[in-house]
């Protein structure tokens, strides 16, 4: 999939350098950041709208007692 963006000058500098001094493609770096990036993205704003919905109630919660029941792990 192809995609678009604007980066700043700076960061467009920062990577053409990257690139160039390790011969590798701009492409290769950009592809490296969001790949490497996507999981921090995801846990920080999935588990932004979980807490949202468990402050609204709309999403169960289980204590530590009630999980170690369930799975046959209290004492």
């Amino acid at each position: 999939m192809a995609i678009s963006i604007r980066l700043s000058p700076e960061t467009e500098k920062r990577i053409n350098i990257l690139a160039t001094e390790t011969g590798r493609s701009k492409a290769y770096y950009l592809r490296e950041l969001i790949e490497g990036g996507l999981d921090e993205l995801e846990d920080h704003y999935l588990t932004e709208r979980v807490m949202e919905r468990i402050r609204k109630g709309e999403e169960k919660t289980y204590s530590l007692d009630e999980v170690e029941a369930e799975l046959g792990l209290a004492d």
